[in-house]
């Protein structure tokens, strides 16, 4: 292949993905108006993995320009607190989790070997004792990834499923996901992606994102109308962001 086909070839695939970026060959989602804003909420989930075609360009980082992670291990039960931490609190992430992630499942016990040596008129004598110990099974040490509309829920924004006790954080956006009343958990699997399937969770806020800082970070991404339906949302602007298609 000649220089000028291998520059025109390679024009051709750039502008072929810069039309499927922008969207421009089909069609943004049916428009949801949104949910009242509130700690307790219920809501659509799906799941989504790094290994899908629309994600697979981006690897497994987020939209924040970090790691996609997978939240920790489900726990039977939660605590609840009492309302969310704003967007502007004083304390870190880690602190508003450490505040809430508490578990009121039955302490486990374990038991612990010891084998002490001790000397007796000059004799070496080996003793065995066994211990049992109670104590608090160990918690998660870390949230997932949850993609969603983030004039919605900002980025940044922690929340807790009430029925795996798993948190997760939203640093992740999508396509499917503008103007929608859903959220898309992370899964590490195509297997857990597959098993979690598409349900109706209720969730507990325990930090909302700051929308000054998702608005921030999408304005210079209007060209993406899935971008735009945000931006137009984050502004105040429901009636524009429902009519653009």
């Amino acid at each position: 292949m000649e220089r000028r086909e291998l520059i025109r070839f390679a024009f051709g695939i750039s502008a072929l993905f810069a039309l499927i970026g922008c969207g421009t060959t089909r069609s943004l989602p049916s428009y949801e108006q949104p949910l009242a804003k509130s700690d307790f909420q219920t809501v659509r989930t799906t799941a989504y993995t790094h290994t899908e075609s629309d994600h697979v360009q981006f690897s497994n980082h987020n939209a924040l320009g970090g790691e996609l992670h997978a939240a920790a291990h489900p726990v039977r039960s939660a605590a609840i607190a009492p309302r969310a931490l704003p967007a502007d609190a004083d304390n870190e992430e880690d602190d508003g989790y450490r505040r809430v992630a508490l578990s009121d499942t039955p302490l486990q016990p374990f038991s612990m070997t010891e084998t002490r040596t001790t000397r007796r008129g000059g004799s070496a004598i080996k003793r065995t004792t066994t211990t049992t110990v109670t104590r608090y099974p160990i918690q998660p040490s870390g949230y997932g990834s949850a993609a969603a509309d983030w004039s919605r829920w900002p980025a940044g924004t922690i929340f807790r499923l009430l029925s795996t006790g798993q948190i997760y954080r939203v640093d992740d956006y999508g396509w499917a996901l503008a103007g929608r009343n859903t959220i898309d958990l992370y899964m590490a699997t195509p297997g857990e992606m597959n098993t979690w399937g598409a349900r109706s969770e209720p969730i507990q806020i325990l930090k909302w994102g700051d929308p000054d800082e998702s608005l921030r970070l999408l304005q210079s991404h209007q060209g993406y109308r899935h971008i735009r339906r945000m931006v137009l949302e984050l502004k105040g602007n429901d009636r524009a962001a429902a009519q653009l298609e």
